[in-house]
């Protein structure tokens, strides 16, 4: 039974090896072990267009801290977008069908990077073959409509970004544009970010690490939220403000 709210730390964007671009020091124990002396109480593992790191970081973990299936999307338009999803079961749905217009491409390690699966002892399980950092064949809007049609929680990743970012690639994005909130890169200064809100007042904004590295994982680089507990369920509240949740504004 839940008890009254509290303060977390949440990084709803991780990478661990998987990722090509990610450090080789990025497994599953490194992972964990950063985030516990970091104070971090929620990880969402959002890998290049796939989840199959989640389970060893579940494992790592076992409950501390909380680890939640992600997708970072690359779509057609090679937008990003962060798709946190409730349980890998619907994160694994979600890829898929994502992975349904994947092209295939082979991964070239010696260009870019090794994309290396492994179990919660960080022991290799297999590497995976197809280039993971390229564009999925689905455009942002469907990959948005799909992705909330399955509970997912949505962000548009790192729109300040010059490269990746829906602004760089489409120009901005309506006020109401269907998802459940906006990224900005943990690198802003508060002045900069402060602009971010000024232009889209009625959005929530987050602040997650995109950790490559086990030196980019502190609180400095994610976002506090007032919850009743470290789960999806009350996360997605309080991206939404109800209940008296609340994601409180990482620059404040």
């Amino acid at each position: 039974m839940r008890g009254g709210l509290k303060n977390f730390w949440v990084d709803l964007h991780l990478h661990t090896v998987l990722s090509p671009c990610g450090e080789l020091e990025m497994g599953a124990l490194g992972i964990v072990a950063r985030a516990r002396e970091a104070g971090i109480d929620v990880i969402a593992v959002c890998d290049h267009n796939t989840c199959d790191n989640f389970t060893a970081l579940e494992q790592a973990a076992d409950g501390s801290p909380a680890i939640l299936p992600g997708i970072e999307v690359q779509t057609a338009e090679d937008i990003h977008v962060v798709t946190v999803f409730p349980r890998y079961e619907v994160a694994h749905k979600f890829k898929e069908w994502l992975w349904l217009k994947m092209p295939s491409v082979r991964n070239d390690p010696e260009v870019f990077g090794y994309q290396v699966v492994v179990d919660g002892r960080d022991d290799i399980v297999r590497m995976e073959d197809t280039l993971l950092i390229q564009g999925a064949g689905y455009d942002v809007d469907t990959v948005v409509s799909y992705a909330n049609g399955l509970g997912a929680i949505t962000v548009l990743a790192h729109v300040d970004r010059p490269a990746f970012s829906y602004p760089a690639v489409l120009g901005p994005f309506t006020e109401n544009y269907p998802v459940d909130a906006i990224e900005l890169s943990c690198r802003l200064d508060s002045a900069q970010a402060e602009e971010w809100r000024e232009k889209y007042p009625s959005r929530t904004f987050l602040r997650s690490s995109d950790s490559h590295t086990l030196d980019t994982i502190s609180r400095e680089n994610c976002t506090k939220m007032l919850l009743a507990a470290p789960d999806f369920d009350e996360i997605m509240m309080a991206v939404h403000g109800k209940g008296r949740r609340r994601v409180y504004w990482p620059w404040g």
